[in-house]
């Protein structure tokens, strides 16, 4: 991806987060209006099959206007920084969250506490942009994951057994979701590059011949970018990871 590309992709995850925040506010609206209706019909309770599906709407609703406002600024900043390098990627990495953050709770949490709120997308997002990075071998997204990591670390005190007033098994499966998706959605083009060189063939001195033989009547084949400083600018770019 250069840089036109990613600026193309940035400006999508952009106004992706932005529409998706809206339709969350104007069903908070609608639910609001409802008395939570909508929340107490289509969130998760643990162990009710009838409930299952419910996964799938409950990062949607919320329990109050603080909920949502508490959710809304995390939730587009960790949700651009994942979808800035690939909007389709984006989007399988945000079911893959749901299920995992919904799947937690509705398989683990006892009672019949009924849970919604995108919180379990936001700590998908962020397990993910952290180790994104590692996985891609892009030195900009591996230091944006050492800056979320060390900016919002006490994030974590929300996703382990005990915390009071919040599902923190939502919390805890939305995380193991983005780590999971840093590896599934890893770039494999950057890892499937062969280096520049192989067998050689007729012509090129025979099998086992070295592009830097220097022996005298042998022809070097031209390397790419060989006279191209700008390319190599950019291939350079590219194995830093800034492009």
């Amino acid at each position: 991806m250069d840089a036109e590309e990613m600026i193309a992709e940035a400006r999508k995850a952009f106004f992706v987060m932005f529409g998706f925040l809206a339709v969350v506010w104007v069903i908070q609206i609608v639910n609001w209006a409802d008395h939570y209706a909508l929340s107490q019909e289509y969130g998760v309770i643990g162990h009710r099959p009838g409930r299952l599906a419910d996964i799938f709407t409950s990062p949607f609703l919320h329990w109050s206007w603080a909920h949502i406002e508490s959710n809304s600024g995390p939730l587009f900043i960790f949700g651009f920084l994942a979808a800035y390098r690939g909007v389709t990627r984006f989007l399988g990495l945000s079911a893959l969250v749901v299920v995992t953050s919904g799947l937690a709770v509705w398989f683990f949490q006892g009672g019949d506490v009924d849970t919604v709120g995108a919180s379990g997308l936001i700590f998908g997002y962020f397990g993910y942009v952290v180790v994104r990075g590692l996985f891609d071998r892009h030195l900009i997204d591996t230091l944006i994951g050492v800056v979320m990591a060390a900016s919002f670390a006490y994030l974590l005190t929300v996703a382990i057994p005990g915390t009071p007033g919040v599902s923190w098994l939502g919390h805890l499966g939305g995380l193991v979701g983005g780590v999971a998706g840093g590896w599934i959605f890893r770039d494999r083009t950057r890892n499937a590059a062969r280096p520049y060189g192989g067998s050689g063939s007729a012509g090129s001195g025979g099998p086992g011949a070295s592009f830097d033989d220097p022996s005298p009547g042998r022809h070097l084949p031209a390397r790419p970018g060989d006279g191209d400083t700008r390319a190599d600018l950019h291939k350079e770019l590219g194995d830093l990871g800034l492009l």
